[in-house]
């Protein structure tokens, strides 16, 4: 348990975080945080745990140069470290469900006919879901966002959440509908350049007591 973050740690980690406006393009990370990193991605949390997601990492400089037209011509898209493109299912089927269950199989034992009650459920709670699917899978896909950044800022790398982009030129580079996917928000993931002003601008937030009631 001594190897755990402090409360300390953990609060100056997310007050030195920000969005980060200008990336060192000299700067990258390494290559034991990336492995550390793509985890965090891995063990985000999804409803059901049907991860109806994926992450896709734009190592290409050529396709990445060409992003930046469709991101509003926002350079960290280029001289950030990494480029994530996270990307949820287009739509989903019972065949998800299915091998999901199936991994869970695999990982933890039991049978599929076990299991089928929990499958009746979740066929029944996805069926009936009161949102549109591409809303559903986007609340998941912010899930794992926010895990990977509160990650990234314990390790001081620096990360951008940006969805000023145009999701459709994106899919259209990245060849995504052909995959069943689409992008949903963007996040480069590097170092800060010494230039950026913002490094150092205090935090706009408003008082604790106004943010959280008890009831």
């Amino acid at each position: 348990m001594s190897n755990l973050p402090t409360a300390e740690q953990i609060l100056t980690s997310l007050r030195w975080r920000y969005a980060t406006k200008a990336f060192d393009p000299n700067r990258k990370v390494s290559a034991a945080d990336w492995q550390t990193l793509s985890e965090v991605l891995q063990l985000a949390p999804s409803s059901f745990g049907l991860q109806l997601w994926k992450f896709f990492v734009i190592e290409d400089p050529k396709i990445r140069e060409t992003l930046v037209q469709h991101a509003w011509g926002q350079r960290q898209v280029v001289d950030a470290s990494h480029l994530i493109v996270f990307a949820g299912r287009t739509d989903w089927t019972e065949e998800d469900i299915d091998r999901y269950l199936q991994r869970a199989v695999e990982v933890r034992g039991g049978t599929l006919e076990a299991l089928a009650p929990y499958r009746g459920m979740m066929v029944n709670s996805l069926v009936n879901k009161t949102m549109p699917v591409s809303e559903y899978i986007s609340r998941q896909v912010y899930i794992a966002l926010g895990q990977f950044m509160t990650a990234a800022a314990l390790l001081q790398i620096d990360t951008c959440p940006m969805e000023g982009f145009e999701p459709a030129k994106f899919d259209e580079v990245l060849g995504l509908p052909a995959k069943g996917y689409t992008a949903k928000v963007l996040l480069p993931v590097g170092y800060r350049a010494e230039g950026d002003k913002y490094a150092h601008a205090p935090k706009v937030r408003f008082p604790l007591e106004q943010v959280i009631e008890r009831i």
